[in-house]
């Protein structure tokens, strides 16, 4: 059985994620999607969270196409991978792996997903950013 995991925010969750699951779950058997901590998000973004997690891995578990949904390591932490074991890492169009994990990786196979009309479902197009709580710079 080949794995394959993913990871996102999926805040919200809309057609263009479910466009991500589709070409992740093209790669394999089994898709593992990893959704992001709240806490993670407002350091990444720099701005709350627009949906709680555990609302999000709701919806996450419940799209069709997903095997398994859980939520991902607090801080910069990926323990997450080493667990689920996954034969590829399926990254979006826009993701980056991060600069610290890219010797940890090698040993993974890492590919990068097309994107799916990012003009129109991009996360950050789908609801105003100036209606957030954004946090101050620390």
């Amino acid at each position: 059985m080949k794995k394959i995991i993913v990871f996102g925010s999926f805040d919200p969750l809309h057609e263009g994620h479910r466009n991500f699951f589709k070409q992740a779950k093209q790669l394999g058997d089994y898709l593992v999607v990893v959704v992001a901590r709240d806490e993670n998000i407002e350091r990444i973004k720099n701005r709350e969270a627009r949906i709680k997690e555990d609302k999000r891995l709701q919806a996450v578990r419940n799209e069709k196409l997903v095997d398994q949904a859980v939520l991902g390591d607090i801080g910069e932490n990926y323990t997450i991978i080493d667990k689920i074991k996954p034969d590829i890492i399926a990254i979006g169009y826009d993701q980056k792996v991060p600069e610290g994990l890219k010797n940890h990786l090698k040993k993974y196979r890492i590919i990068t997903l097309k994107p799916f009309k990012p003009e129109v479902y991009k996360s950050s197009k789908l609801a105003p950013s100036s209606s957030l709580p954004v946090r101050s710079p620390k």
